[in-house]
């Protein structure tokens, strides 16, 4: 038994190559995000994760980003889940509809990636709408934070009622800068009490208790710190732990984005993510940059590792749904 390390990587294609098989068994790696290029149908994509789930033991964590609207990895046999922002329009005339339907969602979001055996989805999106950022644009649920915070509860508690764990993103909040942290590194220059309205979503869901893992954004508050959050203590350690008393998983957005090159390489990267505090370090797309990191890395021990991942496996087994 072999107890699962920090980093969660993409594997290439439909079923798991050699390569994949050697990169999963490696100490460092905890998990496994999948993306379009690993689906091609339900049957298929249940049998890739018992695959994956069958590499180690403990079993490595599987997750996806299946948000709803555009960012949806898997199509075909799967229900089109509309774009957040969807709800937040019905909130502003039918909120308690809206509740309901968030909630509708959640279960479905669950029940279908649960029944493929995924332990969670990284969603939801808790970034307000200031109509600036096009890369959030309609994952977000509504410019108003106390709207955001109670339609993220509400899908949250759908997910959990198909016994899937939460992932809100992108801390402290994505939604008032233009540029996209996949291609540049996006500066928010506003002070700190401004930004404050952003963090209102997050800090709302942690009070709730509905919130199992964070996910920082790529993005640099000079007003608060000089690093990006996802590489900022002040930000995850001071801030998110301490001030909202956050005690689940936090993972990294992807090392490979644009957004995090300016703390050097692969591995540089990867030990300012964990030096700030984050549990988990996600590589997704750059296999020769994946191998890299597991090549040379050797990350600092992290007692609460395995009580956190532990939060984040579905709570049911998926033949309960």
């Amino acid at each position: 038994m072999t107890p699962l390390g920090p980093v969660m990587l993409g594997v290439e294609g439909t079923t798991l190559t050699p390569a994949d098989r050697t990169r999963l068994a490696h100490p460092a790696v905890g998990g496994v995000i999948l993306f379009t290029r690993n689906y091609a149908s339900r049957g298929q994509v249940t049998a890739l994760v018992a695959d994956i789930r069958a590499a180690r033991d403990p079993a490595l964590l599987v997750a996806v980003d299946h948000e709803g609207g555009r960012v949806q990895r898997f199509r075909d046999g799967f229900t089109d889940v509309p774009p957040m922002r969807t709800l937040g329009a019905r909130y502003d005339t039918d909120r308690q509809g809206a509740l309901d339907e968030a909630r509708r969602w959640g279960r479905v979001i669950a029940a279908e990636l649960g029944a493929c055996g995924i332990d969670f989805s990284f969603t939801p999106v808790l970034d307000l709408d200031y109509g600036e950022s096009a890369v959030i644009g309609h994952r977000a649920f509504h410019g108003d934070a106390a709207a955001v915070a109670d339609l993220g509860a509400a899908l949250c508690a759908g997910l959990r009622d198909g016994g899937m764990a939460t992932v809100g993103k992108h801390f402290p909040g994505h939604g008032h800068v233009a540029a996209d942290s996949h291609v540049a590194l996006p500066v928010d220059a506003r002070p700190q009490e401004e930004i404050a309205a952003d963090i209102a979503p997050f800090a709302d869901l942690i009070a709730r208790g509905v919130i199992d893992g964070i996910m920082p954004a790529h993005i640099v508050y000079p007003a608060v710190s000089p690093e990006p959050a996802g590489f900022s203590s002040r930000w995850l350690q001071t801030m998110l732990r301490g001030e909202l008393g956050f005690d689940g998983l936090i993972f990294s957005d992807d090392l490979e984005m644009a957004g995090a090159h300016g703390a050097g390489d692969i591995v540089a990267r990867a030990d300012a993510a964990l030096a700030a505090g984050c549990d988990m370090v996600l590589a997704c797309n750059d296999f020769a940059a994946m191998d890299d990191l597991l090549a040379r890395w050797r990350p600092s021990a992290n007692s609460r590792l395995a009580d956190r991942v532990l939060r984040m496996r579905r709570r049911v087994a998926p033949s309960d749904h």
